[in-house]
């Protein structure tokens, strides 16, 4: 006779504490205490065939059948209750990635907030503390209960989005307290803003929102704090970085472009340029070295990468770069040409994320930066080069000969009121309800285009980009 294992502990159970010896001679049912014979068959029980304890078929059969009735019942029990416990597990984990979504998306918010400009610094500050208290009070992930597969990977996962968020929601805040308290610590310096363009009413401080140190700056101020830090070895410069840090004499080559002064000069007045007026040649200047070195070449192959920037997005970078290359034009008339650096630093960094409120940095996309930060080098190497060569005033003329061929009608040249007329005059033809709503006041609008282009969002200009109202592409 089979006697299933769901069985066996309710026989156990039934055996008697102290057998008799008709139950262990096999004499005896060990169950009912009928004795073996013709009619009633003894069944071992073990530990072997031929020894130990003896059952009848009925009993065995008796037990059986109530062993099977016990299980299916504990079975339909225990389904019962997995499914109770299955719905207030659900219940709990959709409260608790409820909770983890909310939070992490009040980070983004914070993240976005710090990364603007619209929003005052001291609330930036008090928004991360509120969000610092929101993430306290996550509680600890529940443990699901045992009829419930424990492995849990939305929840995981989105913990460690939650995670994410409040790293980039205090790297954007501490960043923009940083320079926030560098900003407010600057003297004024209204003699700067006509060689910055302020706008009237410009109260002379110059905020800074990129500043490179170099690599050895922070153990020097380490330093002075007394902790000592052991200075990694310096990378060997490049040629060009070399070469604008300074050479031997016994380097020099001949000048390049020896009539470029000459024949730039040339052209500028052929496009009613003032060469003596060192101001409009210097924005000039600035505008065509950033066509020639920033958005000539392989940013071409970036913009058209199926995750590049947009057409407002390149345009809002370029003006952006354009204020970074004419200050750094302005500053190398006495700090020589070296201080092009500085805007190699920018418009190369592969993390930076773009003016206009956009989010994109030349590290998300999928083609290769590599050519492209070669390119700006060599470009900026070349007019530094000039410049030592033949001076700062021919170095100018260079990159803003480049600019009235390439980019006559780019933010800041002369060209440009005239461009922003006409666009105004077809913007005020079409139907702007689908537009940004930053779009919605037209002398807001035309104010922006006219002094600070990327104020309006990346957005905005890559709507009007798109109705081919401006020249937006390339500068």
């Amino acid at each position: 006779m089979h006697i299933p294992a769901y069985a066996r502990a309710t026989i156990r159970a039934a055996l008697p504490r102290v057998p008799t010896s008709g139950h262990v001679g096999g004499l005896d049912c060990c169950l009912c205490d009928k004795s073996f014979g013709e009619d009633l068959a003894a069944i071992p029980l073990g530990p072997t065939q031929t020894s130990g304890l003896f059952g009848c078929r009925l009993c065995l059969t008796r037990l059986i059948t109530l062993a099977r009735r016990a299980r299916d019942a504990a079975l339909t029990h225990d389904a019962k209750r997995a499914r109770a416990e299955s719905s207030a597990w659900t219940l709990v984990r959709e409260r608790h990635l409820t909770r983890l979504g909310s939070v992490r998306q009040a980070a983004e918010a914070v993240a976005e907030l710090a990364e603007g400009g619209d929003t005052e610094p001291l609330r930036v500050a008090w928004l991360l503390v509120a969000l610092e208290s929101a993430y306290a009070w996550v509680p600890d992930a529940p443990e699901p209960p045992a009829s419930v597969d424990r492995e849990e990977p939305e929840l995981r996962d989105e913990a460690f989005r939650l995670d994410l968020a409040m790293i980039t929601a205090r790297e954007a805040v501490a960043e923009r307290l940083t320079y926030h308290l560098l900003n407010e610590a600057q003297p004024e310096e209204p003699e700067m803003c006509d060689e910055f363009e302020c706008p009237d009413g410009c109260s002379g401080r110059h905020d800074s929102t990129h500043i490179d140190c170099g690599p050895a700056a922070v153990f020097d101020d380490l330093a002075e704090h007394g902790i000592n830090v052991e200075q990694p070895e310096p990378e060997p410069l490049a040629p060009r970085g070399a070469t604008l840090l300074g050479r031997p004499e016994a380097e020099v080559k001949h000048s390049p472009l020896p009539d470029i002064e000459e024949q730039a000069t040339v052209v500028l007045t052929q496009f009613g340029i003032d060469t003596d007026d060192t101001g409009v040649l210097v924005s000039a200047a600035a505008v065509g070295l950033v066509a020639d070195a920033w958005r000539e070449g392989p940013l071409d192959a970036i913009h058209a990468a199926d995750d590049g920037p947009n057409d407002g997005e390149i345009f809002a970078q370029s003006v952006d770069l354009y204020r970074r290359a004419r200050a750094a034009l302005v500053a190398a008339q006495d700090g020589g040409p070296e201080v092009l650096l500085a805007f190699v630093a920018v418009a190369s960094d592969l993390d930076l994320p773009w003016a206009g409120g956009s989010r994109f940095a030349l590290r998300t996309v999928s083609e290769s930066a590599a050519e492209f930060v070669q390119h700006v080098d060599d470009r900026v190497w070349f007019t530094a080069e000039l410049m030592r060569e033949q001076g700062w005033r021919v170095g100018l003329l260079h990159r803003a000969a480049s600019a009235v061929v390439k980019a006559p009608t780019h933010f800041g040249m002369p060209g440009w009121p005239g461009a922003v007329a006409s666009t105004m005059e077809r913007l005020a033809l079409l139907d702007r309800s689908g537009a940004p709503e930053v779009l919605a006041d037209l002398a807001a609008v035309e104010a922006s285009l006219l002094n600070a282009p990327d104020q309006l969002g990346a957005d905005a200009l890559d709507w009007i980009s798109h109705r081919a109202l401006l020249g937006l592409g390339a500068p």
